[in-house]
């Protein structure tokens, strides 16, 4: 993927190509995280043994988060928005849109990567299954429910964007 970047022309395709990227793994993080919760309650409800599959889901949750971190930092890095704000602050941080993609999404998402990184890490150190399953749960229901009150979804009052971009 990231030798896609390297074929862009110029900062601009590079900023659209990031922009993709990042959108795409929007969702890949989304249905991890969807599906390494249910897998977490249903090993607790059925008080299954934590299988090669559950670590397998735990793991590649962890590992596609952390891909998305690192297609938002170099997207961070880009960014006009960002450059803007942090060349003009004081009039940036009256427009709730570029204060939310500089300051609030870029703190509760890296807040959400670290909170999957522990879970991820705790559950794998876990000896019983049902607290590998509990761990994991815990840890991946409260960083799901950051990432989305931090996604700039379509209806969201802070700053929006469609769904694919």
């Amino acid at each position: 993927m990231f030798s896609i970047l390297l074929l862009c022309t110029d900062r601009k395709d590079m900023y659209q190509t990031l922009t993709f990227y990042h959108s795409f793994f929007r969702w890949l993080v989304l249905a991890s995280l969807v599906l390494a919760i249910y897998r977490g309650c249903a090993g607790l409800i059925k008080n299954a043994a934590f299988s090669r599959s559950d670590n397998l889901v735990r793991h590649w949750t962890a590992t596609i988060a952390h891909i998305q971190l690192m297609i938002g930092i170099t997207l961070y890095a880009q960014s006009p928005v960002i450059k803007y704000f942090w060349n003009n602050k004081s009039a940036a941080l009256k427009n709730l849109d570029t204060t939310f993609f500089a300051l609030i999404h870029l703190i509760l998402m890296l807040t959400a990567i670290v909170l999957i990184t522990i879970g991820s890490a705790l559950a794998k150190r876990r000896t019983a299954d049902k607290e590998k399953f509990r761990t994991m749960l815990t840890w991946f229901a409260f960083a799901l429910l950051i990432i989305l009150a931090a996604i700039p979804w379509p209806f969201s009052p802070l700053a929006n964007r469609p769904y694919w971009r």
